[in-house]
């Protein structure tokens, strides 16, 4: 990096840190950028600029594409046991959540939250909380005019609402926390995930901290 780069970047970092940053971010990845990522470096170097600014929560949504059911959970397998050694020295706050997982652990330290959910589609989270739903109606501890937002959130996985979205090298949308990023704010990137560098980071801070959030208003 030269010189004239890396004053664009103090400067930059310095004008984001005398306004407030977003508590929680999420970053939408597909399998394939995670895979071409090596050693998992893009995510760790992601993870640090995140905890360098003060950013209380990170989310990572990894899209797995449900071609084979045997390879998509070799997949979810393999990034299970490789992303927690690899970023450990970040934060001992680190949750991998599947599939089929019914809560979120909870860390007693006081440090970043660092969340990576494999596959969790919003789709599948929401489909998941309407059955729960639906059971506790036919068993008869819930009457069907109970059922109103606080209910159906009270069921989600994920309890926090993001303040931002980024989607990395991307055009569409994802359908991670499609319930609790109706209000988040969303940031496509122009780079592809290998080139998305820390001055880009820094770029949808200033960009967040720039808009006015209305909250559905």
């Amino acid at each position: 990096m030269g010189f004239i780069s890396r004053l664009y970047e103090w400067r930059l970092k310095t004008k984001i840190k005398r306004m407030n940053v977003p508590d929680h971010i999420v970053l939408a990845l597909s399998e394939s950028d995670l895979f071409a990522d090596t050693n998992y470096l893009k995510l760790h170097s992601f993870a640090c600029w995140c905890k360098e600014m003060g950013i209380k929560k990170v989310t990572v949504y990894i899209n797995i594409i449900e071609v084979d059911t045997h390879i998509s959970n070799k997949i979810c397998s393999k990034l299970s046991s490789d992303l927690p050694p690899a970023l450990k020295n970040i934060t001992p706050n680190i949750n991998i959540i599947k599939r089929g997982d019914k809560e979120i652990r909870k860390h007693m330290k006081e440090d970043m939250v660092l969340d990576i959910s494999l596959g969790y589609s919003g789709k599948y989270e929401l489909t998941g909380a309407l059955k729960e739903i639906m059971l506790q109606v036919k068993e008869g501890n819930l009457s069907p005019d109970d059922i109103d937002e606080n209910v159906i959130e009270s069921y989600l996985l994920f309890k926090s609402e993001p303040d931002i979205v980024i989607r990395a090298g991307g055009k569409r949308l994802t359908d991670f926390l499609i319930w609790q990023s109706v209000y988040s704010e969303l940031y496509f990137t122009d780079v592809n995930w290998l080139d998305f560098r820390k001055v880009d980071f820094l770029r949808v801070l200033r960009d967040f901290q720039k808009r006015q959030r209305r909250f559905g208003k």
